[in-house]
């Protein structure tokens, strides 16, 4: 019986490790009117809106004058999301609302690894949220694949050339900078 109790908490921790997910990648909100991509920098999440249903938004509630004709498309969202601490899966932070734009402090949650969990609140007591999906492109239908392109010839990773000439090795940069410049840029 010990050996099974045992056997038991094992797979237990198994599984959670297993589930332990990435909130990277891109999730449609739960109307299905946007898509949120959701990237690491540098250990805190954020995202910005990739996609709209009804392209041509403008931000126009934006409290910064300055930024109420910026289109939404591009528009940081998820804003300096830090991992909670005790809880797996779990990032806080605010939450930018373009439709009112007001930011409220917000946490996301993976419960499962297709869905996020989005929660703000006011003064910590009024809350609302959703759950987003996670966002896979579709496959094309059968017989309509075009055939594919050979790919570019990608630039040598950064410090390659010094490795290849007896240099020290370079870590190469971190995927996301780019997007992790232009959100934090824009908040």
């Amino acid at each position: 019986m010990r050996k099974l109790a045992l056997a038991g908490f094992w797979l237990i921790l198994m599984l959670r490790a297993a589930l332990a997910g990435d909130p990277q990648g891109e999730w449609l909100d739960e109307h299905g009117l946007a898509r949120i991509k959701v990237a690491d920098c540098n250990g805190h999440i954020w995202g910005a809106i990739a996609w709209e249903k009804e392209p041509g938004g403008v931000d126009d509630h934006n409290p910064d004058v300055a930024k109420r004709s910026r289109p939404t498309l591009g528009v940081p969202i998820l804003l300096d999301m830090k991992p909670a601490q005790g809880t797996a899966d779990k990032w806080e932070g605010n939450i930018y609302n373009p439709e009112n734009g007001k930011t409220y402090s917000a946490h996301i949650q993976l419960t499962t690894p297709t869905k996020l969990e989005v929660k703000g609140c006011v003064l910590k007591y009024l809350c609302g949220g959703e759950t987003w999906t996670r966002y896979v492109e579709p496959a094309p239908a059968p017989g309509t694949m075009a055939p594919k392109a050979a790919p570019a010839k990608q630039p040598a990773p950064a410090g390659a050339k010094a490795a290849a000439k007896g240099g020290v090795a370079v870590a190469p940069a971190n995927p996301n900078a780019e997007f992790c410049a232009a959100v934090q840029a824009a908040k």
